[in-house]
């Protein structure tokens, strides 16, 4: 299969999901078996799989044949180049990929000079004047051309301005942008590009990202500190002819491989490999001369020749275009694409497979056992009205005062929980003291009030690190009162099941690790660009605070509000079953009491009453089977193995 066929597989599998969560989030509403909790639990799984991205970055130097590459992969059903792809340099800012339902087809292009507004790309999508719109005929692949070729736009500026909008400027050009004879330095035009239009890739959630050079990549740090991290698998991209040069070997070792914690997702291609077809050389010879290509390069950048690929795209998408497959077999891009769907796809529907079933898992087991607690009243009602057939009204009152002494026995134990349910609101609060973005914007002023008042580079070191070692005492102290809370909780689950019999298990634990580790790779980006003597010495003071507090302390910021919106759900969701139980068990002895009230005033509805509960008794069990039915179409929708199955397997072998 293609990349375009695995891809459409993988959005028909995500939608299978999607409507299987979707019957589930009806079928406990129909059946009056769920809660608020429940349905913004499940709201949030729908949501989440209806928004699934897959990002694919596309990185290099400039002509290494990166817009070549995205046009051959994705883009060659329109029988011609979309990106703009010629020598010399075409993607002057990152661009963006993508199709929005809903959304009308155009190029969106954010100008160089906002880099003034001291404001992130994702800050500016939010405000749409800061845009220029430039309406896309989806369907005309000379309008997109003519469109498209706007990222390549560029102007001339003094080097003062240049350095002003955060480019690097050397009279050399080793390590920046070179002046001209003018003196003038050259810069894009814009600083972000979004491309919006309905391709069918694009339609099913791809984002492809394709990046500028070197320059031009640290010149925008949300690129580095964010998309490219956070993207699914990132293309680094050399050219055949030249293999890897200096400024290739920095955008690797500075965007690329460093704080990857695994090497799956980042691939390396090594392009034009048709420039070895000189006809003067045999098949052999071609391929001998490849394959040292290759090890070189995974040499040079410490990876495995397995995590090299060489192609041509160029000579792919003309195969594509002619539909010769004879051409596009020597191009070996379908081996990268087969690479790609092999490493990328496979592992991004894990994520996805794991989060919607640690979701619904834990409502359908929150739903059995309430279902379990209603079978288990109505069968102990029905055993009590049964026995009572033919007795006498001393009897009758004495059930009536066994209930009402269970009924008093319950709520003193009530007197437990909300005494529980107080301590759990303190805690709450304590940990949303630490974890909330209210701690870390006071964290946030107290560091640029230190740098602002500092006088010598290593009072703004000294501030800087205090933030990062300020938050990780707030994770630290966070961890501390999430395992209280897990404590508390489970000694109170255990306490009411063993005391009234409610079905409960241990409450799921949660882990700040994930957020730590971000703040780790945060971190290590911090040190790496901005951490630095060279930085600290030459970097004006108000300038180095500005590009701290829009980068860094903007990325941490993200990470503590997913943190407060994983937290929160966490919460709810663990006090949801003790709830459910408590008003459960509530309703059952309110029932039972109500029954045998009505029995000890007319004895004649006392058959009445159990035909009504073996009815409920019934209901009960096709409730349960329907609901065990409806979590084996999740399963299979997500392609995990039912238990059933499981254990039926488990018995054969």
């Amino acid at each position: 299969m293609t990349l375009a066929e695995q891809f459409s597989a993988y959005s028909r599998w995500r939608g299978a999901a999607m409507e299987s969560v979707a019957r589930l989030r009806s079928w406990l509403t129909r059946n009056d078996v769920g809660d608020a909790q429940a349905d913004l639990r499940l709201q949030y799984v729908i949501e989440r799989l209806r928004e699934d991205k897959l990002t694919i970055a596309f990185v290099a130097e400039f002509s290494r044949g990166k817009s070549e590459l995205i046009n051959a992969i994705f883009f060659s059903d329109y029988g011609d180049r979309i990106l703009p792809s010629s020598a010399g340099r075409t993607t002057m800012c990152p661009t963006e990929l993508q199709w929005t339902a809903g959304a009308t087809p155009e190029l969106r292009l954010l100008p160089i000079a906002t880099r003034v507004l001291q404001a992130q790309v994702s800050e500016l999508k939010l405000k749409a004047d800061e845009w220029t719109v430039v309406p896309l005929e989806a369907g005309s692949a000379k309008e997109l051309q003519g469109a498209l070729a706007r990222v390549g736009e560029v102007h001339r500026v003094s080097q003062d301005e240049a350095e002003r909008l955060g480019f690097k400027v050397d009279p050399r050009g080793d390590d920046g942008l070179k002046p001209g004879n003018d003196g003038l330095v050259e810069v894009p035009s814009w600083r972000h590009a979004v491309i919006q239009f309905p391709h069918p890739l694009l339609e099913q959630g791809l984002v492809v990202l394709d990046t500028p050079g070197l320059n031009a990549i640290g010149a925008e740090p949300e690129l580095t500190l964010s998309l490219l991290p956070n993207a699914h698998a990132v293309l680094f991209i050399l050219a055949a002819d030249t293999g890897v040069t200096q400024s290739d070997l920095a955008v690797w070792r500075e965007y690329v491989s460093v704080g990857q914690g695994r090497q799956k997702g980042r691939m390396v291609v090594l392009n034009k490999i048709d420039g070895l077809w000189d006809g003067l050389r045999d098949d052999a010879r071609i391929e001998a001369e490849i394959a040292r290509q290759v090890q070189t390069v995974a040499d040079t950048l410490d990876v495995e020749p397995q995590a090299v690929f060489p192609v041509s795209a160029q000579k792919g998408l003309v195969a594509r275009v002619n539909g010769d497959a004879s051409l596009l077999a020597r191009s070996r891009l379908p081996e990268l694409e087969r690479a790609l769907t092999e490493d990328l796809l496979p592992t991004k529907q894990e994520i996805v497979r794991e989060n919607t079933l640690g979701e619904t898992s834990d409502l359908v087991h929150q739903t059995t056992a309430l279902l379990d607690a209603r079978l288990y009243g109505v069968r102990e009602q029905l055993q009590e009205l049964t026995d009572l057939r033919g007795k006498n009204q001393n009897v009758i009152e004495y059930m009536m005062r066994k209930i009402r002494v269970e009924k008093e026995e319950f709520e003193q134990g009530l007197q437990k929980y909300y005494a529980v349910r107080s301590v759990f609101s303190n805690l709450t609060n304590n940990l949303l003291t630490h974890l909330g973005l209210d701690a870390l914007r006071n964290e946030t002023r107290r560091t640029r009030e230190a740098m602002l008042e500092s006088s010598f580079s290593r009072g703004l070191r000294d501030a800087m690190e205090g933030f990062f070692a300020h938050l990780r005492g707030n994770l630290s102290q966070s961890t501390s009162e999430i395992a209280e809370i897990t404590r508390m909780l489970d000694s109170m689950y255990k306490r009411f099941s063993v005391e009234h019999g409610l079905q409960l298990t241990s409450p799921e634990a949660f882990s700040t690790q994930r957020y730590e580790a971000e703040l780790d790779r945060l971190e290590k980006a911090f040190n790496r660009q901005i951490n630095t003597t060279l930085t600290l010495v030459t970097t004006e003071k108000h300038t180095l605070t500005q590009k701290f507090f829009e980068t860094v302390a903007v990325q941490a910021r993200r990470t503590f509000e997913v943190a407060n919106r994983d937290v929160e759900q966490w919460l709810r969701a663990v006090m949801s079953p003790l709830e459910t139980q408590v008003r459960e068990y509530q309703l059952q002895l309110k029932r039972r009491l109500e029954s045998v009230k009505r029995i000890h005033q007319a004895t004649d509805t006392l058959e009445d009453r159990v035909d009504e509960l073996k009815q409920a008794e019934a209901g009960m069990l096709v409730l349960l089977g329907e609901l065990a039915a409806i979590e084996a179409d999740i399963m299979r929708a997500l392609g995990a193995q039912p238990a059933a199955e499981a254990e039926q397997q488990a018995r054969v072998a």
